[in-house]
């Protein structure tokens, strides 16, 4: 998943997604303990689209509180 994929998700969806990605990530985890997946790489990837998730959650957050300082700042002026 890309960037400008991850940024185009409403947070709904992003929280969404990072629930679904986790789930991949055990499930892949544990086929892999048991027999040597196919491709490895997979498990490396899911975990960096997590993070990139998880980024871009913080991004919006961080956002959102800075806007809200900025409304009471106003209101208080």
């Amino acid at each position: 998943m890309k960037n400008s994929e991850i940024v185009e998700l409403s947070t709904g969806d992003l929280i969404a997604k990072i629930a679904e990605e986790k789930a991949a990530l055990t499930k892949l985890k544990f086929a892999h303990a048991v027999s040597a997946i196919e491709n490895p790489n997979r498990i490396k990837y899911t975990r960096k689209t997590i993070a990139r998730l998880l980024t871009e959650l913080t991004k919006r957050k961080h956002a959102e509180k800075a806007a809200n300082a900025a409304n009471e700042t106003a209101a208080e002026a």
